[in-house]
């Protein structure tokens, strides 16, 4: 998560945004590699998948000032997409469109987003406990 006493003024400054941004450039570019056969299936399917999950933390982030029930809708919808996308690894090494020291890295990766997603779900919307007298 963000230390303690960071200001957070967007969904930039989220470190769960941050990985997850620059993984899916790393996945557009790799996907880009793929046969030509594959980029109207697994490729775009890997590219849209990989980019699910900055875009709802962004737009959960956006509309959490209305609603914090959405912020963390969006923010479950972002862990599917973390996690659809350790499935589409697993694909991409088996189909031999990526080797197993790629398909190590981002499948903890997604793993570690989720769990940091997971994490901000969990505590967003949470109001500060008042002290006992």
């Amino acid at each position: 998560m963000e230390p303690k006493g960071t200001s957070i003024r967007g969904f930039e400054d989220l470190e769960v945004f941050r990985r997850a941004y620059a993984l899916s450039l790393e996945v557009h570019r790799e996907s880009l590699k793929f046969p030509e056969i594959e980029q109207r299936a697994v490729a775009d399917q890997v590219r849209r998948a990989s980019k699910s999950i900055a875009v709802n933390v962004a737009e959960g982030f956006g509309k959490q000032r209305l609603s914090a029930a959405e912020f963390k809708r969006f923010l479950m919808i972002a862990v599917g997409s973390a996690d659809e996308m350790r499935v589409w690894s697993r694909y991409c090494l088996d189909l031999g469109y990526i080797d197993e020291g790629m398909w190590q890295r981002w499948r903890d990766e997604y793993q570690a987003i989720a769990k940091m997603l997971q994490g901000l779900h969990s505590k967003s919307g949470r109001r500060p406990r008042r002290s006992d007298p």
